[in-house]
């Protein structure tokens, strides 16, 4: 909707703007949201975009960082990373959960949560769309999407260095090469390291939490003009992820004891928060495993081609396609819980966990372009596919029968395959020189089976057992089977857009659109009393099993407007969601005890007003504001029979966002320095806790950076100081409440980034 943070666009890396409205002369930005290139101020979507420049300036360095830019998103750890835009948002992480919103890779959807915490390293912008995408991007788009868009390989010889050092022993190191081969094609590499130490704080535990990240990624891109009408770009990627994966503390650390009895069956008080607590206290681990630290070693990597080929002066066709794999190799020091079957605890687990997984997704797109003075059509067709093979495993220190120790209680599935099949086209149409017409349809048909098995062993090199209640080679009669875990089902859609936009003067663009989002069903872990080989705790009811897709329509009207030569740019849209079968995990009774299972929760209604700025009220000083307002609410959600949370509101979704910056360049000889502070002031939101039927209060807070940056003449090298979040806001991400144990009164809460400073330098030639 606004250039949240007002960089120059680099006209290389995109294609070259009409002369008469260059990019240097109005700090416009060239992006793709509508999957073509055009101005960010003529482009008529709610979208915010940020450039390599803005990035480095804002100190963004990956994901969880873009929410301080960025008006109405939230993106946390949960294992993974949880995107949030405008209130709506996935809490299903797992090989068979979809996002709500969608991490795409230049255009790339990245399918598992678990890939997101990549650092950003040499991009050209980063594109945030706000609204369903359901047409041009298709299924998954319901909130919104996040698309990074790396720098493409140029014809002019060029190599940088970016590095960092902060607290929290933080070091980020980037190095670029850009290499011209003759006058048709080019080549780029990018590696990138990036390691800190946690940001909790052992206190007594023996937990080793350093280094929390330990990650190194690197990028070899080409690209090559075949011929005047053709072109190919082609990418390779890896990354690896390790260092601990513990970010949780207890909630008792933020809330106060007890919260309330689960078992009332009803919403007591919610959890009172403590105030007046010091970052440290907020902050310290408080529980303590002996067993063995927690860790994780994954990586992933991928393989990207673009083609482009025109066919004629107007005719464009389009291919887009992508090979990744994700390996997953955790393994968490401890859980404590209990097993349930027919009702009843059967086992209680006190010991550590592992996780091991394999992914591929592969994703094709065939698009058809076609532009005219009158006319412009968009058509195509998608196939997106994703596999997957888990080992969740859930190692006892209690067995089935008193001072039994050594067995085992786990997940086992291979394979979980998801299947996407996308057809869609959009057009736009100039009903006079001003006024546009664009509309939008895509049909979509999911499928996604499992083939997988609940297990109980008394040994870990069991076999898994189908057919009685006796381990085979042991005398242990535990009264618990193994159980088919399989599943199989499909869904179909029909998404749309409808749109007008009108340029009501040369500098002043109006829109409307109406727009629909999809999000397809799926099923929970279980299988139903039909099944062969289903027993025990893992028989339940078909609406325990299965759950429905969501779907969102969106209306919305807005404006982009710049005037005082450029010096003021201002725009704002207003929006109103109609929100149906949100999936919601939840813990339920449907299956014979409490178990975690993500059903169709009910309805919400969304209403917001967001408005940017960015002024230049003298040469060499900047100012940008963006203020948002939301109200997302439950209009139906019984989350226990008699206890209807409508009214309250959703998660992550404070009433009032207001954010504010302002840069200052002095000239120092030939070079010059800038001065920026940013602040941004949070309203409270909550956090749903399904166990306790109640939801968790985070207050309003503030968050405030300052930088200053040298930059050398013609910007060959800078230095640059930084410090984010001054006030050393501690904030709740997310919340999770035990009821395996009916006494239980704690959980553990997964935190915000504290105070952070540092310094960069770069250099370029």
């Amino acid at each position: 909707m606004a250039m949240t943070v007002p960089s120059i666009a680099q006209a290389q890396d995109t294609t070259p703007p009409p002369a008469e409205d260059p990019v240097a002369a109005n700090g416009d930005i060239v992006v793709t949201a509508s999957r073509s290139e055009s101005r960010l101020s003529k482009t008529p979507i709610a979208m915010s975009a940020v450039t390599s420049e803005g990035l480095r300036d804002a100190g963004i360095t990956n994901a969880t960082t873009l929410a301080d830019v960025v008006p109405n998103l939230s993106i946390d750890r949960n294992n993974g990373l949880q995107i949030t835009i405008r209130g709506v948002t996935s809490t299903d992480n797992t090989e068979k959960g979809d996002p709500s919103a969608a991490f795409l890779v230049d255009g790339v959807f990245i399918a598992r949560a678990q890939a997101l915490e990549v650092s950003f390293f040499d991009l050209n912008r980063v594109e945030v769309l706000r609204g369903p995408q359901g047409t041009l991007y298709g299924r998954n788009t319901t909130a919104g999407l996040v698309n990074l868009i790396s720098a493409r390989p140029t014809d002019t010889f060029e190599a940088s260095f970016d590095g960092a050092y902060g607290n929290y022993d933080t070091v980020q190191a980037t190095g670029m090469i850009n290499l011209p081969i003759g006058e048709k094609a080019a080549i780029r590499a990018a590696v990138n390291y990036d390691r800190r130490n946690s940001y909790l704080l052992p206190g007594t535990s023996k937990f080793r939490l350093d280094p929390s990240k330990d990650n190194l990624s690197a990028r070899l891109s080409a690209n090559l003009d075949l011929s005047d009408r053709i072109n190919l770009f082609v990418k390779g990627d890896y990354s690896r992820f390790k260092g601990a994966v513990t970010n949780t503390v207890l909630l008792s650390n933020f809330y106060q004891l007890p919260f309330l009895n689960p078992a009332a069956g009803k919403a007591g008080v919610d959890p009172l928060y403590i105030p007046g607590r010091t970052a440290d206290q907020y902050s310290t681990l408080g529980y303590d495993e002996p067993l063995q630290s927690n860790r994780n070693d994954n990586n992933t990597w991928g393989v990207h081609g673009e083609l482009n080929i025109g066919l004629s002066d107007s005719l464009t066709l389009s291919y887009l396609g992508s090979y990744r794999e994700l390996h997953r190799d955790e393994t968490i020091a401890g859980y404590t819980g209990s097993v349930f079957a027919g009702g009843a605890i059967v086992a209680n687990v006190a010991g550590p966990q592992t996780f091991k997984g394999d992914y591929n997704q592969i994703s094709n797109e065939l698009k058809l372009g076609y532009t005219s003075d009158k006319l412009k059509v968009q058509a195509g067709v998608y196939y997106f596919k994703e596999r997957s093979g888990i080992e969740f495993l859930l190692f006892g220190s209690q067995g089935f029968t008193a001072g039994q120790r050594g067995f085992v209680f786990g997940f086992p599935q291979n394979p979980t395959i998801s299947k996407s099949l996308g057809f869609f086209g959009q057009a736009t149409f100039s009903l006079t020189d001003s006024l546009r017409l664009t509309g939008g349809v895509r049909h979509t048909k999911d499928n996604k089976s499992r083939v997988g098995a609940t297990i109980f062993h008394a040994n870990v090199s069991d076999p898994l057992d189908f057919t009685t209640g006796v381990q085979p080679g042991t005398t242990n009669p535990r009264g618990v089977r193994d159980s088919l875990n399989n599943a199989d089902v499909s869904y179909s859609k029909v998404t749309w857009r409808v749109g007008l936009d009108y340029d009501l003067n040369e500098r002043t663009l109006l829109f409307a659109t109406a727009s629909a989002g999809y999000k397809a069903g799926g099923f929970n872990d279980g299988c139903l009393a039909t099944t062969v080989n289903c027993f025990g705790g893992a028989i339940r009811p078909a609406e325990a099993l299965f759950y429905s897709p969501e779907t969102l329509t969106s209306y919305e009207a807005g404006f982009k407007t710049r005037f005082a030569d450029n010096a003021v740019r201002l725009s704002g849209t207003v929006f109103h969601y109609e929100y149906k079968n949100l999936q919601l995990s939840q813990v339920s009774n449907l299956c014979g005890g409490p178990c975690q299972v993500t059903t169709n929760a009910g309805s919400a209604k969304i209403d917001g007003v967001e408005l940017e700025a960015v002024v230049a009220p003298a040469q060499n000083h900047r100012l940008d504001f963006s203020l948002a307002y939301l109200n997302a609410r439950y209009s139906d959600y019984l989350i226990v029979p008699g206890l209807n949370f409508a009214g309250k509101k959703l998660d992550r979704s404070p009433e009032w966002v207001v954010g504010a910056g302002y840069i200052v360049t002095i000239p120092v000889g030939a070079g010059e320095v800038d001065l920026g502070v940013r602040t941004k002031l949070s309203a409270e939101y909550y956090l749903l806790s399904t166990a306790l039927r109640a939801q968790f209060r985070q207050p309003s807070f503030t968050r405030t950076d300052l930088t200053a940056t040298y930059n050398a003449p013609d910007k060959q090298w800078y230095i640059q100081g930084y410090v984010k979040n001054i006030e050393n806001s501690i904030t709740v991400g997310n919340a999770a409440v035990s009821v395996a144990f009916p006494g239980l009164q704690n959980g553990v809460a997964s935190l915000g980034d504290p105070r952070t400073y540092g310094i960069r330098v770069g250099f370029k030639f």
